[in-house]
């Protein structure tokens, strides 16, 4: 059930907002004197911002409304919207659990997953923004297409890192591709293909289930208010 209370929404939303920036903050040192500006080439960086943006616009909204209408009702830039921005964010949570962690295991360096920073922006990031359209977001706004937009913003993101690094642009630490699966020098062209469907389907199924989700609630929701 949706909780419509827009002070609890408000102080929810600014303090997932605080720390979504420390996240960033941490994982692109903005805080230290050399920041890593390269860190902003990640789609993991990137879908940080995009929900520090999210959940910003999602607190004003809520004092807005809270000024006009009164505290007790739903505030959200928009419901769509925000199950997008949550599907982009999801994203990066499965990459790095499924895909990247395991990785790890396999390569040689001294990384460590599971840092409080990878954490901050692989997991704790994603999970406020789930709850926020869990508790805050009205449902049975989302569209039986929607799965299938929410995979542009990440297909979006390897045309940008495919031309960048063709133009003969660098990730962190000088390497070609942003993420492991990417690598056509390892997997070939045809290799790399299969992983990127292979995410596809499977990050569209996971959208469906969102898709789903979002009907039942709003099914339940509207038969709540008729019993009102």
């Amino acid at each position: 059930m949706v909780l419509s209370f827009r002070g609890l929404a408000f102080f929810y939303r600014a303090l997932a907002s605080f720390a979504i920036l420390v996240g960033i903050a941490r994982v692109s040192g903005l805080l230290t004197a050399e920041p890593t500006w390269a860190a902003f080439l990640y789609y993991t960086v990137l879908s940080n911002v995009l929900c520090l943006g999210w959940m910003v616009a999602s607190a004003l909204v809520t004092i807005r409304d809270a000024q006009a209408d009164g505290w007790t009702g739903y505030s959200t830039p928009s419901a769509r919207g925000s199950a997008a921005v949550m599907m982009a964010i999801t994203v990066t949570m499965l990459i790095y659990l499924i895909v990247l962690v395991p990785s790890t295991f396999e390569q040689p360096g001294t990384y460590e997953p599971f840092t409080l920073t990878d954490n901050l922006v692989h997991i704790i990031t994603p999970v406020l923004v789930i709850v926020d359209w869990l508790l805050f977001v009205p449902k049975g706004k989302v569209r039986g297409y929607d799965p299938f937009l929410w995979a542009l913003p990440a297909y979006a993101y390897l045309a940008f890192a495919f031309v960048y690094s063709a133009l003969g642009g660098r990730f962190g630490g000088g390497t070609v591709y942003p993420y492991p699966f990417m690598n056509v020098d390892v997997h070939g062209v045809g290799g790399v293909a299969l992983w990127i469907v292979g995410l596809t389907v499977a990050l569209v199924g996971v959208g469906y289930l969102y898709y789903l989700l979002d009907v039942w609630l709003g099914r339940r929701a509207a038969r709540a208010a008729a019993v009102l």
